[in-house]
């Protein structure tokens, strides 16, 4: 009883579409090895899958480029010509634009510049200008960022340094900003705060008041001193 006849038509499902795929191509180079070695053959086969992998038999002892070698003396064709052709003229582009480039650079040396017309000579000092205002900002703005990180840095130090004082009792935990340190007889107190300056209070006697009246006789008045 004669099989029928599969109609040829792309397998929908993907799964049965690459089981089929790879039966197939291993059925195809067992035929490709058996030309080769039957005939003397000399086969090529390159595949690619529909999920884009590559399978490529060869005759055993051939190597691709050889292969291309043979099919250019068979068929007298350069199949290289093109595409060295096209390598020559994308090579001759971007030497172009490198020589380009090293112009321009020079002209920025103040080099080159004997041939340049008034306008010519006036765009490149605009274009020097500006990019010197593109560099001078990027210069603040980096000097900027790091004058924050250092006042950062500063601050935490400040609150560490503090919070060692407190530790240490050098630093009354009730009164947050201030300490005092006296002499015990009151005529000079010293204080500092949170950014380590020292205030100094000193006590003296006020002369009496000369004309008398209300506020006279002896007294004590407060200077001080911001170190």
């Amino acid at each position: 009883m004669a099989r029928g006849k599969i109609q040829i038509k792309k397998i929908e499902n993907q799964t049965n579409r690459q089981v089929t795929y790879s039966k197939r191509r291993n059925g195809l180079f067992k035929k490709a090895n058996e030309l080769t070695v039957l005939c003397e053959a000399t086969v090529s086969i390159i595949m690619i899958s529909g999920a884009g992998k590559l399978h490529e038999f060869l005759t055993p002892g051939i190597t691709t480029k050889e292969i291309y070698d043979r099919f250019q003396r068979t068929e007298g064709v350069d199949v290289w010509a093109k595409q060295y052709q096209k390598m020559q003229e994308e090579l001759q582009s971007y030497s172009d634009i490198n020589r380009e480039l090293q112009k321009d650079i020079r002209q920025r040396m103040g080099d080159l510049l004997e041939g340049l017309s008034f306008h010519e000579l006036h765009n490149l000092e605009q274009e020097m200008q500006n990019s010197v205002k593109v560099i001078r900002e990027r210069k603040y703005k980096k000097l900027e960022n790091d004058l924050n990180t250092t006042n950062k840095k500063y601050r935490n130090a400040k609150v560490v340094h503090r919070s060692l004082l407190q530790e240490l009792d050098l630093i009354p935990k009730d009164e947050p900003h201030y300490g005092l340190i006296d002499n015990g007889e009151y005529n000079n107190v010293l204080g500092y705060n949170d950014d380590s300056r020292i205030l100094a209070l000193r006590l003296n006697p006020c002369q009496p008041n000369r004309h008398g009246g209300a506020g006279s006789g002896s007294g004590s008045c407060v200077t001080y001193a911001l170190l």
